[in-house]
């Protein structure tokens, strides 16, 4: 007997929504291991992944996140898991990792993101390093993926508050929130020097399809001008055509940071993540063997 695949999750996650009630993230590990696992050995069930978390309950996370990436399950809300209208319809199939992977969902998800060379990379010659630099790379681009969710769900004033923290982690001067309402356009003012003689204007637009466009970038110029010529212009979505040439065709120094470039940003800050795991690669120590 041994520990399931991740793969070999995909059903029995399936099966245990198929009532269509939502669950949470924690109790769904607990009952698919009670439901579906719980004959393993003791040993096996308390087995632990080398950063200590249950090996069980990773796998079934990895199947949950493939699934949601398929379009087979959906986070309706924060820690929370349902079952989708497409999940039903394969809940009493055996779904492979195969069918996952060349379902069109899927392949879609990650092409948003340029992953799809990554997933098609031939692994059979890689060295160890490659593959847990592989194994960074696939964990960093969920977590980012997962980011990106969050944040589109997020109340658009505290998407504003997140911005502004970035931003101050970045190390740029203090910052100052405006109204939530009748605020011209502007969401924050930075401070690049403590007098105040030098300010960077924000705008945060928090969308979870609609793509900026070039009257956004119109107004926010507008609300700067007289009092600033930089700006930075947050989305979680995209800007159109219209708009990033309106921005580079200003008189005002426009930063504009779309959805993927914000999350690359907040995980290099360490803003809304946080570490979960430190592995420690040990290699030979040839100084203590020089001259033995």
């Amino acid at each position: 007997m041994e520990i399931p695949k991740f793969h070999e999750t995909f059903s029995p996650i399936l099966e245990l929504l198929s009532d269509g009630k939502t669950v949470s993230h924690r109790d769904l590990l607990l009952k698919v291991v009670e439901k579906y696992f719980s004959n393993l050995p003791p040993e096996l069930l308390e087995q632990k992944t080398k950063s200590g978390d249950i090996l069980i309950h990773n796998r079934i996370a990895w199947g949950k996140s493939y699934l949601k990436k398929g379009g087979y399950i959906e986070y309706p809300e924060r820690g929370m898991v349902k079952i989708t209208e497409k999940g039903l319809k394969s809940a009493k199939k055996n779904l492979t990792l195969n069918e996952i992977e060349n379902d069109k969902n899927f392949l879609d998800f990650y092409k948003e993101d340029n992953q799809s060379d990554k997933m098609n990379a031939d692994l059979k010659n890689s060295s160890p390093q490659d593959l847990i630099d592989s194994g960074f790379t696939a964990i960093e681009t969920q977590v980012k993926l997962e980011l990106l969710e969050k944040l589109k769900h997020i109340d658009p004033y505290f998407f504003e508050k997140v911005i502004l923290k970035l931003l101050k982690k970045m190390g740029y001067g203090d910052f100052i929130e405006t109204s939530k309402s009748g605020d011209g356009g502007i969401d924050g003012i930075i401070n690049e020097d403590k007098l105040g003689l030098d300010k960077i204007y924000i705008q945060a637009k928090r969308y979870s399809d609609n793509k900026v466009r070039e009257l956004d970038i119109r107004n926010f110029i507008g609300a700067m001008s007289g009092d600033t010529t930089k700006g930075v212009f947050v989305t979680t979505s995209s800007f159109d055509s219209k708009a990033m040439a309106k921005a580079q065709a200003a008189h005002h120094t426009i930063i504009l940071i779309d959805g993927q470039k914000l999350v690359d940003l907040m995980h290099e800050y360490g803003v809304g993540v946080q570490v979960s795991n430190t592995y420690e690669v040990k290699e030979i120590d040839e100084d203590f063997f020089e001259g033995v």
